[in-house]
Protein backbone atom coordinates (compact mmCIF):
# COMPACT_ATOMS: atom_id res chain seq x y z
CA UNK A 1 0.00 0.00 0.00
CA UNK A 2 1.05 3.68 -1.08
CA UNK A 3 1.38 5.92 1.67
CA UNK A 4 1.75 9.86 0.72
CA UNK A 5 2.93 12.40 3.55
CA UNK A 6 2.12 15.96 3.72
CA UNK A 7 3.21 18.35 6.54
CA UNK A 8 2.17 21.79 5.36
CA UNK A 9 3.94 24.61 7.49
CA UNK A 10 1.16 27.87 7.62
CA UNK A 11 2.15 30.97 9.06
CA UNK A 12 -1.78 30.77 10.60
CA UNK A 13 -3.06 29.90 13.45
CA UNK A 14 -4.16 26.91 13.71
CA UNK A 15 -7.66 27.28 14.53
CA UNK A 16 -8.29 29.42 11.79
CA UNK A 17 -7.03 26.45 9.20
CA UNK A 18 -8.64 23.97 11.21
CA UNK A 19 -12.31 25.69 10.85
CA UNK A 20 -11.56 25.78 7.28
CA UNK A 21 -10.57 21.94 6.98
CA UNK A 22 -13.66 20.78 8.94
CA UNK A 23 -15.84 23.20 6.51
CA UNK A 24 -16.17 19.96 4.56
CA UNK A 25 -18.38 21.40 1.68
CA UNK A 26 -15.84 24.48 1.13
CA UNK A 27 -13.07 23.09 0.17
CA UNK A 28 -12.89 25.11 -2.72
CA UNK A 29 -13.50 28.21 -1.24
CA UNK A 30 -11.53 27.77 2.03
CA UNK A 31 -8.51 25.05 1.82
CA UNK A 32 -7.75 24.37 -1.50
CA UNK A 33 -9.12 26.83 -3.94
CA UNK A 34 -7.99 26.48 -7.62
CA UNK A 35 -6.55 23.18 -6.96
CA UNK A 36 -10.69 22.25 -6.89
CA UNK A 37 -13.07 24.29 -8.71
CA UNK A 38 -16.30 23.01 -7.34
CA UNK A 39 -17.94 20.88 -4.16
CA UNK A 40 -20.95 19.82 -3.15
CA UNK A 41 -22.19 17.99 -0.18
CA UNK A 42 -24.57 14.67 -0.99
CA UNK A 43 -25.52 13.47 2.10
CA UNK A 44 -22.04 12.12 3.98
CA UNK A 45 -20.17 13.07 1.06
CA UNK A 46 -18.84 16.05 -0.92
CA UNK A 47 -18.26 15.58 -4.47
CA UNK A 48 -14.81 17.49 -5.54
CA UNK A 49 -14.32 18.45 -9.19
CA UNK A 50 -10.60 19.68 -9.57
CA UNK A 51 -9.00 22.37 -11.70
CA UNK A 52 -7.39 19.13 -14.07
CA UNK A 53 -11.18 18.53 -14.89
CA UNK A 54 -11.29 14.82 -12.54
CA UNK A 55 -14.20 14.06 -9.84
CA UNK A 56 -14.17 12.07 -7.41
CA UNK A 57 -16.79 11.47 -4.16
CA UNK A 58 -15.01 11.79 -0.79
CA UNK A 59 -16.97 9.87 2.35
CA UNK A 60 -16.47 12.08 5.75
CA UNK A 61 -15.36 9.02 7.51
CA UNK A 62 -14.48 11.52 10.80
CA UNK A 63 -14.55 14.80 11.96
CA UNK A 64 -12.80 14.95 15.40
CA UNK A 65 -12.57 18.23 17.12
CA UNK A 66 -10.38 17.91 19.52
CA UNK A 67 -7.86 16.64 17.59
CA UNK A 68 -8.33 18.57 14.81
CA UNK A 69 -8.42 16.11 12.89
CA UNK A 70 -10.67 15.00 9.44
CA UNK A 71 -10.75 11.56 7.69
CA UNK A 72 -12.41 10.96 4.52
CA UNK A 73 -12.43 8.25 1.89
CA UNK A 74 -12.58 7.82 -1.84
CA UNK A 75 -14.18 4.62 -3.05
CA UNK A 76 -14.09 4.62 -6.96
CA UNK A 77 -13.44 1.83 -9.86
CA UNK A 78 -9.98 2.92 -10.37
CA UNK A 79 -8.93 2.70 -6.25
CA UNK A 80 -8.88 -0.04 -4.41
CA UNK A 81 -7.99 1.81 -1.35
CA UNK A 82 -7.97 5.22 -0.32
CA UNK A 83 -8.16 6.80 2.78
CA UNK A 84 -6.99 10.06 3.61
CA UNK A 85 -6.52 12.55 7.41
CA UNK A 86 -5.53 15.98 7.75
CA UNK A 87 -4.49 16.74 11.13
CA UNK A 88 -3.86 20.57 12.22
CA UNK A 89 -1.31 20.79 14.32
CA UNK A 90 -0.73 24.35 16.36
CA UNK A 91 2.75 25.71 16.56
CA UNK A 92 2.75 28.58 18.65
CA UNK A 93 -0.54 31.32 18.40
CA UNK A 94 0.25 32.56 14.90
CA UNK A 95 1.23 29.29 12.62
CA UNK A 96 0.10 25.72 12.76
CA UNK A 97 1.13 22.52 10.23
CA UNK A 98 -1.29 20.28 8.52
CA UNK A 99 -0.02 17.03 8.00
CA UNK A 100 -2.17 15.49 5.47
CA UNK A 101 -1.54 11.53 4.79
CA UNK A 102 -2.97 9.22 2.24
CA UNK A 103 -2.83 5.93 2.20
CA UNK A 104 -4.28 3.98 -0.87
CA UNK A 105 -3.85 1.50 -3.63
CA UNK A 106 -3.41 0.12 -6.67
CA UNK A 107 0.46 1.67 -5.64
CA UNK A 108 0.67 2.73 -9.51
CA UNK A 109 -1.66 5.70 -8.63
CA UNK A 110 0.44 7.16 -6.26
CA UNK A 111 3.10 9.44 -8.22
CA UNK A 112 0.11 11.10 -9.93
CA UNK A 113 -1.66 11.52 -6.69
CA UNK A 114 1.51 12.40 -5.10
CA UNK A 115 1.80 15.07 -7.70
CA UNK A 116 -1.99 16.04 -7.10
CA UNK A 117 -1.02 16.84 -4.05
CA UNK A 118 2.07 19.24 -4.53
CA UNK A 119 -0.80 21.36 -6.29
CA UNK A 120 -2.98 21.26 -3.61
CA UNK A 121 -0.22 22.44 -0.75
CA UNK A 122 0.42 25.12 -3.09
CA UNK A 123 -3.63 26.36 -3.17
CA UNK A 124 -3.32 25.97 0.63
CA UNK A 125 -0.33 28.42 0.79
CA UNK A 126 -2.81 31.27 -1.32
CA UNK A 127 -5.51 30.30 0.73
CA UNK A 128 -3.33 31.19 3.76
CA UNK A 129 -0.78 33.41 3.46
CA UNK A 130 1.83 34.56 5.79
CA UNK A 131 0.17 37.57 7.79
CA UNK A 132 1.76 40.65 7.14
CA UNK A 133 4.32 41.88 9.63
Amino acid sequence: MASIHNDVPLNTPADKVWDAVRDFGALHERLAPGFVTACTLDGDARVVTFANGSVAREVLVDCDDARQRLVYAINSERLKHYSASVQVIAEGKASCRLVWIIDMLPNELAPYVQEQTKEAVIAMHKAFPPAAT
